[in-house]
């Protein structure tokens, strides 16, 4: 490797553990992420110029998104993710950052040979294809899947969300990410809006959308398939970009002991908070439940 890279990993690895030092014991650092100690002493004695500041402050941000994801997400996500936050940043910053620090995506785990290996079951066409600009409510849905932390381990949410208001039509979470999982949200979301017309609903392609079992839903409930790109998140980027809004605004200002808590905090956010009251730049700042009130007076005005 480079020694100008080993320079730079080594150097994140110090400025994490001057950061952290009123939490842990710098000795008990330094062995986990496998540097000695005197070499770190040596290191606080040399004043950091600004960038090297910059690139440890932005790798704890990185840190935090990648954990807050469920350590699955990879560089291109990351950024979106900083990007939602104000930060300006590039991919390949992103990257470098990530790299030096470790971090890396999940791209899957190996699973024994059999009916579970190949292909996905069912691959819809890219049929939203980012057009993400809808004149009426309930034409396009668009589903996404994140991670929540408490202390009884990682609890799974899955949205629905309209892109006509960008409300959140359905939801659901539970404490493994199944197809059941999402055909909850999808349930919920067709029960709560009753569409009288084909509805268009955007995943990625992820095992819980590919399955028969949701391919079957769909089938029975008037509703067609569109799916993102592999390893290309703004396919989806309006689910991305709620999920970014929640974790700012909510989950990352909590601490949940348990998985009840978290869906309870969820359910708060969502149906008390972010429905009715929580302003949208897409919305002309009305909130996704005003905004499609709003907009039903003036079809009827019209007609």
């Amino acid at each position: 490797m480079d020694a100008r890279v080993l320079r730079a990993r080594v150097s994140v690895k110090y400025a994490f553990i001057e950061a952290h030092r009123a939490e842990f014991s710098v000795r008990s650092m330094c062995r986990v992420l496998a540097v000695h100690f005197s070499g770190f002493y040596a290191w606080l004695k040399e004043p950091l110029s600004q960038r090297a500041l910059e690139d440890a402050r932005q790798t704890e941000l990185i840190q935090q998104a990648w954990t807050d994801s469920g350590r699955v997400y990879g560089y291109r996500k990351l950024t979106y993710d900083l990007r939602d936050q104000g930060e300006t940043c590039s991919e390949n910053r992103v990257a470098r950052l990530a790299s030096l620090a470790g971090i890396s995506a999940q791209i899957g785990y190996r699973r024994r040979p059999g009916r579970y290996g190949g292909k996905p079951a069912v691959v819809a066409d890219n049929t939203l294809d980012r057009q993400f600009e809808v004149d009426a409510p309930d034409r396009v849905w668009v589903t996404d899947i994140t991670y929540i932390r408490t202390h009884e381990g990682w609890s799974y949410l899955a949205a629905v969300i309209d892109l006509f208001s960008r409300r959140v039509v359905g939801w659901s979470m539970q404490s493994r990410m199944t197809t059941d999982l999402a055909l909850q949200a999808l349930l919920a979301a067709v029960w709560r809006r009753k569409p009288k017309h084909r509805v268009l609903i955007h995943s990625d392609q992820g095992s819980q959308f590919t399955s028969t079992e949701w391919q079957s839903f769909l089938g029975k409930h008037n509703l067609d398939a569109s799916m993102s790109r592999r390893a290309n998140c703004h396919h989806n980027a309006v689910a991305e970009s709620f999920f970014h809004l929640l974790k700012r605004e909510r989950i990352r200002r909590q601490t949940y002991l348990t998985c009840e808590a978290a869906r309870q905090d969820v359910f708060d956010y969502i149906e008390m908070f972010y429905n009715p009251n929580r302003e949208h730049t897409n919305n002309g700042m009305l909130s996704p439940i005003d905004y499609e009130t709003e907009q039903t007076k003036v079809n009827e005005a019209g007609v």
